[in-house]
């Protein structure tokens, strides 16, 4: 794992992306929505940085570890 990968902490559903390809976050920005049993749990960027690539649609399922996005310097 790269120190810019954004993994999903628990599986779930990509309920709602927030970020484009090319944005500028900051540390703790919210990346995307998860959902899981009927609850909303945001993934955050590990770094401030760009986003460089997203790995997930809206409506993925996604398991627990995987990378959803990446943040580069």
């Amino acid at each position: 794992m790269a120190a810019g990968d954004v993994k999903a902490h628990i599986a779930g559903r990509v309920w709602k992306i927030e970020v484009q390809v090319g944005e500028q976050v900051a540390a703790d920005d919210a990346i995307l929505i998860l959902e899981s049993m009927k609850t909303e749990i945001p993934v955050v960027a590990p770094k401030a940085g760009t986003v460089a690539a997203i790995r997930v649609a809206e409506n993925d399922d996604v398991s627990e570890g995987q990378i959803l996005a990446e943040i580069e310097s």
